[in-house]
């Protein structure tokens, strides 16, 4: 009993579940007909019995692979081979997805003008190398009455990246900070 206010029991265990598969193969098909397809083979409807004694004797599976066709559609393959090769598929899939990158620049509500061209630099930096760029003021204490300072400080941000950005979100307040998110133009080809 004090093991339970005490945060150290967790009750009792669950057993180990296997991980279900994500086909059904071989006698896990539960369809009395099955539309067999694969190497070397016409693709015809058979009995359930018929095409896993096909694929017994290729020494491979019987895989469904379509179970919501009438009748399902199966395929004698490997299915190891099969699962790798869909992981495969899957890995290369995420490596050519494109993730955006999103760079903050952060100014103040009295930021001066060096200050805001060394920022402007970075920014049709960031854009130019194909990454958003949000710029943010951030009002500390009593600077929070200066809200126009700080949208007009925005504007001039997005009035000077123009050429190599086009702005996605106008500056919107958020708490204590005044946002505006900048997208790079697309390259013409």
């Amino acid at each position: 009993m004090a093991l339970r206010k005490s945060g150290f029991y967790k009750g009792p265990r669950l057993p180990f579940r296997k991980k279900q598969a994500a086909h059904r193969i071989n006698e896990l098909i539960i369809s009395p007909e099955v539309r067999v397809t694969g190497e070397d083979i016409e693709a015809k409807i058979f009995p359930i019995e018929e095409a896993i004694q096909m694929a017994k004797e290729q020494n491979l599976d019987l895989v469904e692979i379509s179970p919501k066709a009438v009748p399902p559609v199966c395929r004698i393959i490997d299915y190891n081979k099969f699962l790798y090769e869909q992981k495969k598929k899957q890995k290369e899939i995420k490596s050519k997805a494109k993730q955006t990158i999103i760079k903050d620049i952060r100014f103040g509500p009295n930021t001066d003008d060096h200050d805001f061209d060394f920022k402007l630099k970075h920014a049709v930096s960031f854009l130019e190398s194909g990454e958003k760029v949000r710029a943010f003021v951030h009002f500390k204490g009593r600077s929070i009455v200066y809200k126009d300072r700080g949208e007009i400080l925005l504007l001039k941000f997005a009035q000077g990246l123009e050429e190599v950005g086009k702005v996605e979100l106008l500056p919107k307040m958020e708490g204590k900070r005044m946002f505006l998110t900048m997208a790079p133009k697309a390259v013409k080809k």
